[in-house]
């Protein structure tokens, strides 16, 4: 039984990670961290991280950049792995993340979705064999009308992944408008779609002479992120300081 204290427990996401624990047999939520109890909880909730001293194996942080170098010295100080799902960390606060995973197990990814973390690996392979072939390659990725960057990060993280493997020979292209020549062999298109409530979809495009390869992850609820984050902790429990990713939950 993994013994988790959960970051954040107050918010959309803590409440979801809270569900999702309550039906694994395999975890358990032994404390809360937030601004504030309210009330709402099956496990004691602790409104100062640093008078939350029950026994755990990991911390799940779904909170706030705010709350990130706190919560790291509090990681080190009582050698409690964290996944860190916050996002917006500054310059500074990624520094100290990777200086705290000297001192114990950190794990933070660009996304923490089981799928996403598997179809990152599945385009790498076809990469190496499509792209050698001269296929071009495309990324078109979907999301909800309130987000405000673009692409996503996890459409740059699919890039980035696929261009790893490809000795990082390709170049990004998010705008064709301004421009009137044919496409590059060296290029990775990366196009945005804003509307709606589209949680989020991802669709990595392999298009060679006569045939078309495509790859796509539709995430349907934001709990997916949640469950991925359980799993990254469970696989965190008991494990060495260092620097962990999703990838490596996956294996």
């Amino acid at each position: 039984m993994v013994k988790i204290i959960m970051h954040g427990c107050n918010g959309h996401m803590g409440q979801v990670i809270s569900g999702i624990v309550e039906k694994d047999p395999d975890a358990e939520i032994v404390a809360g961290i937030d601004i504030a109890d309210q009330g709402k909880n099956s496990y004691p909730v602790f409104t100062d991280i640093d008078a939350c001293q029950v026994e755990a194996d990991a911390i799940i942080d779904f909170s706030s950049a705010k709350a990130t170098d706190k919560l790291l010295e509090y990681s080190a100080a009582r050698q409690i792995p964290v996944v860190l799902c916050s996002t917006g960390l500054s310059e500074e606060q990624l520094a100290k993340v990777e200086e705290t995973s000297k001192k114990v197990a950190v794990l933070k990814s660009a996304n923490m979705s089981l799928g996403i973390n598997t179809l990152l690996k599945l385009v790498q392979d076809a990469a190496k064999v499509l792209a050698t072939a001269g296929f071009d390659m495309e990324i078109v990725e979907k999301h909800h009308r309130l987000k405000v960057d673009a692409p996503s990060g996890t459409a740059l993280a699919l890039a980035d992944s696929i261009n790893e493997v490809m000795d990082n020979k390709y170049h990004y292209v998010y705008d064709r408008s301004q421009k009137r020549e044919k496409r590059d062999d060296k290029e990775i298109g990366i196009s945005a779609v804003r509307g709606g409530t589209i949680v989020g979809e991802h669709e990595i495009i392999f298009a060679g002479q006569d045939e078309v390869i495509e790859f796509k992850h539709t995430a349907y609820s934001k709990a997916i992120f949640g469950k991925g984050a359980v799993e990254a902790a469970k696989f965190l429990a008991g494990k060495p300081a260092g620097r962990y990713d999703m990838s490596d939950v996956i294996g």
